[in-house]
């Protein structure tokens, strides 16, 4: 496992993790970007838990369990490819880069793989 794949993945870890959280816990911006690209509120909650499932695999991953680790970089670059095409759909550009850097997080954590 390179330094750099260590990097990579703990920041993806960090990143998810938060986020997570933040969906969890329904923080105001989250709800506003959902609404904006017409995400339910109800499923807020449900993301922010898929979030957490891939940012625990990628954990599980660095801890010695690489099939999971893989499997949770693959779900996570499924997950964010989804979100950066709501934007678009959508057309919300003004905060497409925040999916867009965790789908980059995650593309480089798979990478590493």
């Amino acid at each position: 496992m390179s330094t750099a794949h260590v990097v990579v993945t703990a920041a993806a870890v960090l990143a998810n993790a938060g986020i997570a959280v933040a969906d969890l816990v329904k923080a105001r911006f989250v709800l506003e970007n959902a609404a904006a690209v017409d995400v339910p509120p109800s499923w807020v909650p449900v993301l922010g838990a898929l979030k957490g499932a891939g940012a625990a695999g990628l954990l599980l991953g660095l801890l010695g369990v690489p099939l999971v680790g893989t499997a949770a970089a693959v779900g996570l670059v499924a997950f964010f490819a989804g979100a950066v095409a709501a934007h678009v759909r959508a057309g919300v550009w003004r905060t497409i880069a925040f999916p867009g850097a965790f789908l980059a997080l995650a593309v480089a954590s798979l990478a590493w793989a």
